[in-house]
């Protein structure tokens, strides 16, 4: 990680803070892109980008541009920014299924149609997806977004395929992040099973790290215990 730039989308998340803190922590320089509003803070080894609606590929550009220009560069897209809903198809809702395809699809093709020109020019381009495990087979109640993560896996495909020489792209395929949120929606779960975002952020940064040069179009399970 040492002096690569890195953007890591839903940067304010459970996840993405612990990435960004782990990428920082080991030299590289990072720029925070976010849905939840803030004013943009700038400082010489890091940038944080708030009320960015990622789904909308006007505002991705947007925010790239300025990660690019603050640096001078780009090495890796981390796109991390992404929504779950649990809902049936037969009781559910349209709207459900095109929320879960602007959240996980949309967001991660627009930063990443918006950052490859850049990371192009590296020599180490990356771009790493957060898929999902769910995802390779649907149960009941996450049609949507098993639907929209699938996509996440199609895209990261047809992305290393058609960049392939010049930027890596990979998924990790989480089962249950441990996370407080989610904790709180399964409190009788075991915890101890799901993979903590440490042990994801760890596969995530190798993935965008030069150890991973030979590593494209792949779709990693992370599923902890599970």
């Amino acid at each position: 990680m040492q002096g690569k730039v890195l953007i890591v989308t839903g940067a304010l998340g459970a996840l993405g803070k612990i990435v960004a803190e782990a990428a920082q922590s080991r030299g590289a320089r990072v720029a925070g892109i976010d849905h939840a509003p803030s004013q943009i803070s700038a400082r010489p080894e890091s940038i944080e980008i708030g009320g960015v609606d990622l789904s909308d590929a006007a505002q991705a550009q947007t925010a790239v541009e300025a990660a690019a220009r603050h640096f001078g560069k780009l090495d890796a897209l981390i796109n991390i920014a992404g929504g779950f809903a649990f809902e049936t198809v037969g009781d559910g809702d349209i709207k459900t299924w095109q929320r879960m395809h602007a959240l996980n699809v949309l967001t991660a093709l627009n930063a990443s149609r918006a950052a490859l020109p850049h990371l192009a020019t590296s020599s180490t381009g990356r771009i790493v997806n957060i898929g999902a495990m769910g995802a390779l087979q649907a149960g009941s109640g996450m049609g949507p977004y098993a639907a929209s993560k699938a996509g996440v896996h199609r895209l990261t495909e047809a992305l290393a395929s058609e960049w392939k020489g010049k930027v890596t792209v990979n998924a990790v395929l989480p089962s249950i992040i441990d996370t407080r949120a989610n904790r709180a929606d399964m409190p009788t779960a075991d915890f101890s099973k799901w993979v903590t975002p440490q042990e994801l952020a760890e596969v995530i940064l190798f993935l965008a790290s030069d150890a991973a040069s030979g590593v494209t179009g792949a779709l990693i399970p992370v599923s902890g215990r599970v």
